[in-house]
């Protein structure tokens, strides 16, 4: 499509959770202070056009992240990163939810007490069947 040359964007939303399986992400989590593993980051950076823009939006955590530098630089490309703004959606968007013009249920795959959350972090971890939210409350 790009005739060799790449895309003008790469868009990174994974971070810290471009593995392979869920054994690699625990282990990258339990060493995170030691070297994260940005696969989809570097992917993006070698797949990205020179002078093309990759916006970063998945969630990096420790000191140090270890990415292909020479791309980036040789290929003069721009990362623009940030999260989603919080504080500033938080009310507009609550308010869209109590007037019922939004519905945010079918995000919610699983409601749990407090007592099964250990195991809802896991499925929502390793993505089993779909899990993407998982709603922890007293009384499940």
């Amino acid at each position: 499509m790009t005739e060799g040359a790449g895309p003008d964007a790469v868009i990174e939303a994974v971070g810290m959770e471009s593995h392979r399986t869920a054994v690699a992400l625990e282990t990258m989590q339990s060493k995170f202070r030691a070297m994260e593993r940005a696969f989809a980051l570097n992917q993006a950076l070698l797949a990205c056009r020179p002078g093309g823009t990759v916006p970063l939006l998945g969630v990096l955590i420790g000191p140090a992240v270890p990415i292909a530098l020479g791309p980036f630089v040789g290929k003069g490309l721009t990362m623009k990163t940030g999260q989603t703004h919080v504080q500033r959606y938080l009310a507009p968007l609550m308010k869209l939810i109590a007037d019922g013009k939004i519905d945010p249920a079918f995000f919610i795959i699983d409601r749990v007490t407090i007592e099964e959350g250990p195991d809802a972090y896991k499925r929502f971890r390793d993505k089993e069947n779909g899990c993407m939210k998982v709603v922890i409350s007293p009384n499940g």
